[in-house]
């Protein structure tokens, strides 16, 4: 049985090419249940969540990582967030009728990608690439080139298996400081991925899909890595919102509405404030750790 919701890093012996592989199930899942996403936003955020999670694994410290579309398409928004756990989390949004396309253009229209990182400790890096591409492996290609200027390649899949949706894909990078040699070699390894099929890297195995793309190669393959969904939000957090907002505006809400209600967009929680707990809150403020 294929273990889902993993990442696996590899290496070859003799080039100085590197390479991710990942395939999701549950943790895809968990976002979409939050919404009600039409087909053609699912298979975006599936996708966008692929990406997040090769590309979190490029982190070489620990942090976070936030990958956004915004344009002015159907899909005003689309945004995940990763950690070097392999958290993830994602929400789109979008107005009307979203076409049942996988053309980027048509979904996102106008607009832009950018990669936040964020570490733990250190400065904080945003890269922004205009979205010219026709899908989001191209326009990650697309920074890579701008930004890293390293030769990268991208696959990302999606599907709906007996009710149920997948998304997986696929990392391809040249390591730093190339030369002619090694321009060929990732030539190569590229022809080789690129005969990948949507329905073996989204069903099969993940050594059996690295066996099947390079049996003829040297690849060390890593332990794999745990994927999940984390969604960050608590009913804390939002008593400390409300401290923010204030006590006069708080109870004016709960005076008007009967309660105060707060709704996270990433994991469909509600969190709910009645006129006791506004009470408690304000007369016993929580102390921050």
């Amino acid at each position: 049985m294929t273990k889902t919701d993993q990442l696996h890093r590899y290496l070859f012996d003799h080039h100085q090419v590197r390479g991710e592989l990942v395939q999701l199930q549950q943790s895809f899942r968990q976002i979409l249940a939050a919404q009600a996403y039409p087909a053609p936003v699912q298979r975006l955020l599936g996708e966008l969540l692929t990406a997040t999670s090769l590309l979190t694994a490029t982190l070489k410290f620990e942090g976070h990582i936030t990958v956004q579309l915004q344009g002015d398409g159907p899909v005003k928004l689309a945004v995940v967030n990763g950690d070097h756990r392999q958290q993830l989390r994602g929400v789109a949004r979008w107005e009307g009728l979203v076409p049942d396309s996988n053309q980027l253009a048509d979904l996102v229209g106008k607009g832009y990608l950018a990669i936040t990182i964020t570490p733990d400790e250190g400065e904080r890096y945003q890269g922004i690439v205009e979205l010219s591409a026709d899908s989001l492996g191209k326009s990650l290609e697309n920074y890579f080139a701008q930004s890293e200027q390293l030769a990268t390649r991208i696959w990302l899949f999606t599907d709906t298996h007996a009710g149920q949706q997948l998304a997986a894909g696929l990392l391809l990078q040249a390591l730093p400081a190339g030369n002619a040699e090694q321009e060929n070699d990732f030539a190569h390894l590229e022809t080789l991925t690129d005969t990948i099929k949507a329905e073996e890297l989204l069903h099969l195995d993940a050594h059996e899909v690295l066996y099947r793309l390079y049996n003829q190669e040297a690849v060390r393959v890593f332990d794999p890595q745990d994927v999940s969904f984390q969604c960050t939000c608590s009913r804390e957090k939002c008593e400390q919102a409300l401290l923010q907002v204030g006590r006069d505006e708080a109870y004016d809400i709960v005076k008007e509405h009967g309660k105060v209600e707060m709704h996270c967009d990433y994991c469909g929680q509600h969190y709910r404030f009645d006129a006791a707990d506004l009470q408690t809150l304000f007369n016993n403020p929580p102390t921050l750790h």
